[in-house]
């Protein structure tokens, strides 16, 4: 299953829309495209849409934390909106809610 990431920029800030299974085959991907927006930089909020994201592996957890660390050195800040319900459980099971800056909307 691929990845699809779409990117939309506008005043209230950046936004990474994902679609798929984000695992251990395409968390390069997602990496790629985050810091693509960092490199351009990031003075505000860096949003990681997961509200079409049915499956996230400790991999791409992974992804999203160090993410969050390089947003932050870059001045931004890293935002996971809706995930879905498994998807929340299991960032909750690993404690990184306070890292992810996790939203509904």
């Amino acid at each position: 299953m691929s990845l699809e990431i779409t990117t939309v920029s506008d005043d209230a800030g950046r936004r990474l829309s994902v679609a798929g299974e984000v695992d251990v085959s395409c968390a390069d991907e997602l990496r790629a495209a985050i810091d693509a927006q960092i490199a351009e930089g990031v003075t505000g909020e860096l949003v990681v849409d997961l509200a079409e994201v049915p499956y996230i592996d400790s991999t791409g957890i992974g992804v999203l934390v160090g993410a969050a660390h390089r947003v932050s050195e870059a001045g931004g800040t890293l935002v996971v909106a809706r995930p879905q319900r498994n998807v929340a459980r299991v960032l909750g099971l690993l404690g990184v809610q306070a890292d992810l800056n996790i939203r509904e909307a």
